[in-house]
């Protein structure tokens, strides 16, 4: 069994070396806060010490990746950082590896710690053909490895596009609750109605994903002009409470503008242009 190397020992530091160690792979691993290796694996003292033909790095941010890294020990090994941060980092990191005649390739969890190691795992990863091919089946022990191609900023940029979602959708859960509060609806209360939205959620993703790859954004079932409205509901009530409104107004906005360009009776997913645009401002 290949032996493996993980630096950090958070939360998912310890679930990829739990894996590694419950499929049989020889395990060393570091961490900044000794006493933390799982049952199984062996504790290195230094970074140096613990670097091995294949190192998985998982810390907090790329700032805590830079300053525990000891490059001259990873020249001619194989870095794999799991450590999520944006494209641009990991573009920058793949250079400063490849400076370093590190083999580098660049990963983002997709999934919870509760999956590492089973099937429901799913990590991302972009690099080198090359040498993920080599990695893949070690790499296959963590999580099932979806390979997004060379550049190394691509399994980050998916990262972040999925969190968008995520962190949007979970922080327009907790602003319901707060907002059913104000008028002495209860969470348990809310709960259903809530859980109901998840439920219709798959089908209205794949609707709009397939209207922004076709470019056709038929407002036949709901369009921009009524969704302005809906959302201007939801903001004067979240005012007249006195919630915060900043992403409900973000999104009030792009419906504006689209009537505002006679794009009213036009369907929701069509303000992907205009998220665009705003970014480009």
């Amino acid at each position: 069994m290949t032996p493996v190397t993980i630096l950090g020992l958070g939360p998912m530091g310890r679930a990829l070396a739990g894996a590694y160690v419950a499929a049989g792979h020889p395990t060393t691993v570091w961490n900044r806060t000794p006493g933390k290796a799982p049952e199984g694996a062996v504790e290195a003292a230094t970074v140096a010490e613990a670097a091995g033909e294949l190192t998985v790095v998982s810390v907090i941010d790329y700032d805590a990746v830079t300053a525990i890294l000891d490059a001259e020990a990873l020249r001619g090994k194989t870095l794999v950082n799991l450590t999520a941060d944006t494209p641009r980092r990991a573009r920058e990191m793949a250079a400063w590896a490849a400076d370093r005649g590190i083999d580098y390739l660049e990963g983002a969890v997709a999934c919870p710690t509760t999956a590492i190691g089973t099937p429901a795992g799913l990590i991302f990863y972009s690099g080198p053909r090359e040498v993920f091919s080599r990695w893949e089946a070690e790499l296959s022990v963590l999580a099932a490895p979806m390979y997004l191609g060379d550049d190394h900023g691509r399994a980050a940029a998916f990262d972040v596009a999925v969190l968008d979602a995520f962190w949007n959708a979970l922080a327009g859960v907790v602003h319901a609750y707060a907002l059913g509060a104000s008028e002495g609806i209860s969470a348990a209360e809310l709960m259903p109605m809530l859980r109901g939205l998840g439920e219709i959620l798959p089908s209205l993703i794949e609707e709009c994903g397939a209207n922004v790859e076709s470019g056709e954004h038929p407002g036949t079932a709901s369009s921009i002009r009524s969704a302005r409205a809906a959302i201007s509901h939801v903001i004067a009530a979240s005012e007249g409470a006195g919630l915060a409104t900043g992403a409900l107004r973000a999104a009030r906005d792009y419906t504006e503008r689209a009537v505002a360009d006679g794009r009213g009776d036009e369907g929701f997913s069509l303000l992907t242009e205009y998220v665009t645009a705003r970014r480009d401002t």
